[in-house]
């Protein structure tokens, strides 16, 4: 106490004030550091392989063109010959593909066999699970059983047959696993088996990665947010939605009201107009970090909406959640 109150005023400010100088000092050595070792990238691409599933349109096309001009040896699995030709077309002499279907473990088990005849000794230094689909979307209630088995096929048992059957390849080059979530994955906002599906995307990676580090493999999940795919398509969004509501019983269809379906299509028209980015390169740019990138990160979003709207509401109360969906969906003529 008398040390200070001998100190000049100035000098006494700066003691007092001195952790905050510290505190400020060590967050931007942090954020040198974490910049730095974001930037650092492997060498070497002309010796890697990458398996990407659902190469055929979308996230998954762009990918394997930008790999390919990388260097990357890059495999596709494509659903149909028509995919695998288009892009054949469009590539180097180093891209190979592959016919797919990630709801048969023995289309998958085929691939990995004439992956580990491609790759050799290398292993395979990067799995891309991005194959999925969105459809039947809409409200629980619409949803028969065999409609949330549809899209949970592809969307989770896809990606855990995909791996646990590459695991093997992977770990032999000591690669990555990089697993495609969404934004969808973090707030449960449509009913069907989407949400659901992504949920378990984003549990089995974590599971994934705090099993297998010890083994130097990589985990990572891609959370993109709303963008222009076959995923969002209005079309076959809405030709799902009249189908689902036409299966409906006459007593279902009472509780919700003759005009609950067209309100609901019209919401949905406007959410993906508003919010759809049709800059793919946003995702695929995330995809590329994690297999390029010496230190990859855990979760990458893309899209504004990701890191502005979804990623934030993730770490809000339920309640939160709950009152927005309920001011921006229609209400059911019969609710109480």
């Amino acid at each position: 106490k008398l040390f200070f109150k001998t100190c000049p005023p100035t000098r006494r400010v700066l003691l007092e004030n001195a952790w905050l100088y510290i505190l400020a000092t060590f967050i931007v050595l942090w954020i040198v550091v974490w910049l730095y070792r974001d930037s650092v990238e492997i060498e070497d691409f002309a010796n890697k392989y990458v398996f990407v599933t659902g190469s055929d349109t979308g996230f998954g096309n762009l990918l394997c063109k930008k790999l390919d001009r990388k260097g990357f040896r890059v495999l596709a699995g494509c659903l149909t010959e028509k995919g695998a030709d288009d892009l054949k077309r469009v590539a180097g002499p180093y891209l190979k593909t592959v016919l797919l279907d990630v709801t048969s473990q023995g289309s998958i088990e085929k691939a990995m066999e004439w992956t580990k005849k491609e790759v050799g000794d290398k292993g395979l230094w990067g799995l891309v699970n991005n194959a999925g689909r969105s459809l039947p979307m809409g409200p629980s209630e619409w949803m028969k059983v065999e409609d949330f088995h549809s899209t949970l096929k592809v969307n989770m048992n896809g990606v855990i047959a995909m791996t646990m059957t590459f695991l093997p390849l992977i770990k032999q080059a000591r690669g990555r696993v990089v697993n495609v979530a969404s934004v969808l994955g973090r707030v449960a906002a449509n009913g069907g088996g989407y949400c659901i599906s992504k949920f378990a995307v984003e549990s089995f990676s974590d599971c994934l990665r705090r099993d297998i580090h010890y083994f130097g493999i990589k985990v990572c999940i891609i959370e993109p947010g709303f963008f222009k795919t076959a995923v969002t398509s209005l079309e076959p969004l809405e030709r799902e939605l009249h189908r689902l509501w036409n299966q409906l019983s006459p007593e279902v269809k009472a509780s919700y009201g003759d005009k609950y379906l067209d309100k609901y299509i019209k919401i949905q028209r406007l959410i993906m107009n508003a919010i759809c980015d049709s800059d793919l390169n946003k995702v695929t740019n995330c995809m590329e970090h994690a297999l390029t990138a010496a230190h990859p990160r855990t979760r990458y979003s893309a899209g504004w909406d990701a890191k502005l709207i979804w990623i934030p509401l993730s770490y809000m109360p339920s309640f939160v959640v709950d009152i927005a969906l309920k001011l921006v969906l229609p209400r059911p003529s019969k609710s109480v």
